[in-house]
């Protein structure tokens, strides 16, 4: 698990999100529709992805 990465892509929204979920998704680099980020799986990315997957596509690189 210390070298796995996950490519995340933004596929919804942010305008009606509750302000937290807008705080998640900036501080993990995702501000418009369509932009895809590679992070590191590990604990705190997928407690982040957990709290706002329904505007999430995730895979496993």
């Amino acid at each position: 698990m210390a070298d796995k990465k996950l490519k995340i892509t933004l596929v919804k929204s942010l305008i009606g999100a509750v302000p937290k979920n807008k705080a998640i998704a900036e501080s993990m680099g995702l501000r418009k529709i369509g932009k895809t980020v590679i992070l590191p799986d590990n604990d705190a990315t997928r407690g982040q992805i957990r709290q706002i997957c329904h505007l999430l596509k995730v895979e496993e690189v």
